[in-house]
C-alpha cells in the first residue's frame, strides 16, 4: 500500500511540475562544452524559456515527457518510500530498546534511495531525451529523433487518457470516500446523519482524524475501477469523433 500510495502522490505532483523539468533540462543543455559567451543562449532565465518554448514549440510542448516523467515518479518514488515504509513497519529502525535509530534510518533511506535511483534511471534517461527534444531555431543540446507514437495513431488517444485516470482518481478518491461513508452513516429517526453534518464536515473529520491518508483510502480499487472507465470512455469519445470528422468532410 505504501508502494502504490506514494506512487500515485509523486505522479499527481508530477502532473504540476513536469513544465519545469522541461525548462531545467533545456537550461542544462544550453552551451554544453562551450565557453560562455560563444554559443547563442535561447533561454535567458526561467521565465523567459517558459515564454519561448511555449512560443515557438507550442503549450503543449510544456508537458513533453509527461508519459516517462509520471512512470519514472511513480517507481522512483514508489520503490524508495514504499521500501522505507515496509522497513519502518517492520520495526528495523528501532533499537531493542525501542527508540529509533538514526543510523538505521539513513542507512535504510539510502537503501531504498538507491533502488529507486537504480530502477528508474533508463526511464529518466528516456525523459530526458523526449524534453530536450525542440524546433531547430532553440534547439539545445543532442537531438534524439524519439516518436513513442505514430501521428493520428489512437495509441495517442490511449496514453492521454490513462493519464488523465490518474489526476482524475487523485482528485476525486478524497470525495469518493467521503461520499461512501455520508452515504453508510447511522441515521435518527428522521433521517439524519448521526456522525457527519454533510460534505465539509465529512471532509474536515476525516482529514482531522485520519490524516491526509485517510482522504486518499482505497485509491488502488477507485483507480482500477474508474481509471479504465476514464481511460475507455476518452479512447472511444476520440475514435468516434475520428471517425465522424472522416465521413463528415
Amino acid at each position: 500500500m505504501d508502494f502504490l500510495m506514494s506512487g500515485l502522490a509523486a505522479c499527481g505532483a508530477c502532473l504540476f511540475t513536469n513544465p519545469l523539468e522541461v525548462v531545467k533540462t533545456r537550461m542544462q543543455l544550453q552551451g554544453e562544452l562551450r565557453a560562455p559567451g560563444t554559443y547563442q543562449r535561447h533561454y535567458r532565465n526561467v521565465f523567459h524559456a517558459f515564454i519561448t518554448i511555449g512560443k515557438v514549440d507550442g503549450l503543449a510542448a510544456l508537458q513533453k515527457g509527461l508519459a516517462p516523467a509520471l512512470l519514472y515518479q511513480f517507481l522512483m518514488n514508489g520503490i524508495r518510500l514504499g521500501t522505507y515504509g515496509l522497513v519502518e513497519a517492520g520495526g528495523y529502525l528501532h533499537t531493542a530498546e525501542g527508540t529509533l535509530s538514526p543510523v538505521r534510518s539513513a542507512a535504510a533511506g539510502a537503501l531504498a534511495g538507491v533502488m529507486g535511483a537504480y530502477l528508474g534511471s533508463p526511464i529518466y534517461m528516456v525523459k530526458t531525451h523526449l524534453q530536450a527534444q525542440a524546433a531547430t531555431e532553440i534547439a539545445v543540446g543532442h537531438q534524439y529523433n524519439h516518436q513513442i507514437f505514430p501521428p493520428q495513431s489512437w495509441k495517442v488517444a490511449l496514453a492521454a487518457a490513462m493519464v488523465s485516470g490518474i489526476a482524475v482518481v487523485l482528485a476525486m478518491t478524497p470525495f469518493d470516500v467521503v461520499s461512501t461513508r455520508l452515504y453508510n452513516q447511522p441515521t435518527d429517526a428522521q433521517g439524519k446523519g448521526l456522525m457527519y453534518r454533510g460534505l465539509l464536515d465529512a471532509l474536515l473529520q476525516t482529514a482531522r482524524t485520519e490524516g491526509i491518508f485517510g482522504m486518499y483510502k482505497g485509491i488502488g480499487a477507485s483507480y482500477f475501477r474508474l481509471g479504465p472507465h476514464t481511460i475507455l470512455s476518452l479512447f472511444f469519445w476520440d475514435q468516434l469523433r475520428r471517425v465522424y470528422y472522416t465521413y463528415t468532410k
